[in-house]
């Protein structure tokens, strides 16, 4: 299955005392993160990783949809693609 790469630069937004991190809502999409979905953050001390933190349940439910709208709009997907 091909997914589309999203690279992007980012600068962080002073909230209060805290800096935030703000995330377009392609990037959410793509994910399928949404304001409530619980994150993961971890660093190697260079690099910091967010990701969302899944269930078994939804990262089934997640495969299916994909696999469903893969199968669905291959050609468009193929299209877009070139």
């Amino acid at each position: 299955m091909y997914v589309r790469r999203l690279e992007m630069r980012k600068k962080l937004t002073r909230t209060g005392n805290s800096l935030a991190l703000v995330l377009d809502r392609e990037l959410l999409e793509q994910l399928g993160i949404e304001a409530e979905t619980p994150l993961e953050l971890s660093t190697d001390g260079r690099v910091l990783v967010v990701s969302p933190v899944r269930t078994k349940r939804r990262d089934a439910r997640l495969k299916e949809v994909m696999e469903r709208a893969h199968s669905r709009y291959a050609g468009v997907f193929r299209k877009l693609a070139e």
